[in-house]
């Protein structure tokens, strides 16, 4: 192979503000759901890895956390977890919401990729580009542009498709020469029921008040084939909540919210295995465990 067309390898990852669409836009470049994604801030908690194969290259796309002043033990670990992250990978990208002004927090993440950006190749993304005119994005190039010195800029939307691939190969042209890292059909290194317990746990952030989402963790207990049957999952997860005020929120009016969030995760969980899914939910109260070393780390943390 010439250097030209030698295969390419390694890792990138989005990091931003929470809800700059940093999820989305990973799902979008996988071509499939990896990542959870919700309107609420903090939605993403560990780094979910996204394979993205091609002819040229095989891009592994690491979806982290959204780093954050953090005001709990959680949200300092998971801040830990980001910074761990780009130490570890050969490009960046700093998504910028098109439909949001530029802010201090925008600024606080750039002046802590600044640190990195003498090794590691750091790229501008404006997302949601669908949710504004064009004029609005032009602008906020500029604006981003001023932020620090990026090695590209570019705009996208994973909604719609915009410049998806070009992005690709902007994160593809900076990765180094090297083997396929992952077999071909894989697109994911995350264990099935990490993915399950997300998929919940995004059915359980669906409607709920502002400051519950924080408050939710998902475990499974298990999870195993029914025995004597092929076509169906058994899968028994606990959701936890902090406050017994809060149970009552996830639980609803005779439990049917509950309920219906079993119903949405199950279609989702059935989506990902391929088979057809019992899902035997629970909601417990683990106090504070935000703030609980133990707790956090009994929750995977």
């Amino acid at each position: 192979m010439t250097s030209s067309t030698a295969h390419r390898s390694g890792f990138a990852c989005f990091v931003g503000r929470p809800n700059a669409g940093k999820s989305t836009l990973t799902n979008a470049l996988v071509g499939t759901k990896v990542a959870i994604t919700s309107n609420k801030p903090q939605t993403t908690r560990h780094a979910i890895r996204g394979i993205v194969h091609r002819d040229d290259a095989q891009l592994v796309i690491v979806d982290t956390p959204g780093l954050h002043r953090p005001r709990t033990l959680l949200g300092q670990r998971l801040n830990d977890v980001v910074r761990e992250t780009w130490s570890e990978v050969d490009v960046i990208g700093l998504c910028v919401p098109a439909d949001q002004k530029v802010g201090p927090g925008d600024r606080f993440i750039a002046a802590e990729l600044a640190k990195v950006a003498q090794r590691t190749p750091v790229l501008g993304v404006v997302t949601k580009t669908d949710l504004v005119p064009q004029e609005q994005v032009a602008a906020q190039l500029l604006a981003l542009q001023e932020v620090m010195d990026f090695a590209e800029l570019v705009p996208v939307s994973a909604v719609d498709g915009f410049q998806v691939s070009t992005l690709a190969d902007l994160l593809v042209a900076r990765l180094p020469e090297g083997p396929q890292l992952y077999p071909g059909g894989e697109l994911t290194d995350e264990p099935e029921a990490t993915l399950v317990a997300e998929l919940i746990r995004e059915a359980a952030l669906e409607g709920v008040r502002d400051e519950l989402p924080h408050s939710i963790a998902v475990t499974i207990e298990e999870m195993a084939p029914r025995e004597g049957r092929d076509d169906m999952v058994d899968v028994h997860a606990l959701l936890y909540v902090e406050r017994s005020s809060q149970k009552g929120i996830v639980l609803g009016h005779r439990g049917e919210r509950l309920k219906r969030v079993g119903t949405e995760a199950r279609k989702q969980i059935e989506r990902l295995l391929g088979s057809r899914v019992y899902l035997d939910l629970h909601v417990k109260i683990a106090k504070d465990w935000q703030r609980d070393p133990k707790q956090l780390r009994r929750l995977g943390f």
